[in-house]
C-alpha cells in the first residue's frame, strides 16, 4: 500500500519531535550499550533550531534536523524513523528535505556522525551522496563513530 507521506517543518520544541526523540534515544541506548552516556551529550536538542517530522496518515512517523556546524555547513542531527515504517523511503525523503534547507539558508555542506553500528544508516548515507570523512569534534578519537559529508548543489536553480 503507497501512502504519502507528508513532511513538516518545525523545531525541537514541536510535541511529535519530542515523541520520536524519545522513541530514538531508546533505541540508540539498546544499539549503543555502554557507549551511549557518552553519544547522549552530543545528541542534546538545545542548539537545534530546524527541525522536520514526518507523517503518514496523520501519525508522525520520523524525523531529523539540522544545526548549524560553522560557517557554510550544516550538521544533520536526531535522524529517525519509527520501526514500523522503515524500509518505506522516509529517512530518505527526510534528509532530501534537511539537505534542500540547509541548501535555502545558503549551506554548502552537510556533514554528519552515526554508529558503525548503524548499518542501514550508513548505507542510506551512501546512497545519496554522502562520503566518509575523518571523524570530527567530539566524534575524532572515537572508533565507534562514522562521520560523513556531502556538499549541496544549488537546490534552488534546479529545474
Amino acid at each position: 500500500m503507497n501512502r504519502s507521506i507528508h513532511i513538516s517543518r518545525t523545531n525541537p520544541e514541536h510535541l511529535d519531535f519530542r515523541k520520536l526523540i524519545a522513541l530514538l534515544d531508546e533505541n540508540l541506548s539498546i544499539n549503543n550499550g555502554e557507549d551511549h552516556a557518552f553519544f547522549t551529550q552530543f545528541n542534546k536538542t538545545d542548539t537545534i533550531k530546524h527541525a522536520i517530522v514526518a507523517y503518514i496518515d496523520g501519525s508522525a512517523v520520523g524525523c531529523g534536523a539540522i544545526k548549524e556546524y560553522g560557517e557554510g555547513v550544516m550538521e544533520i542531527k536526531r535522524m529517525f524513523v519509527h520501526p514500523e515504517f522503515r524500509r518505506q523511503g522516509i529517512a530518505r525523503q527526510i534528509l532530501e528535505q534537511l539537505e534542500h534547507w540547509a541548501n535555502e539558508m545558503k549551506y554548502e555542506t552537510c556533514i554528519l556522525e552515526t554508529g558503525n553500528k548503524q548499518k542501514e544508516a550508513v548505507t542510506l548515507y551512501q546512497k545519496v551522496g554522502y562520503e566518509v570523512i575523518p571523524n570530527f569534534g567530539p566524534y575524532e578519537k572515537v572508533e565507534s563513530s562514522i562521520c560523513m559529508q556531502k556538499k549541496l548543489k544549488d537546490l534552488s536553480s534546479a529545474v
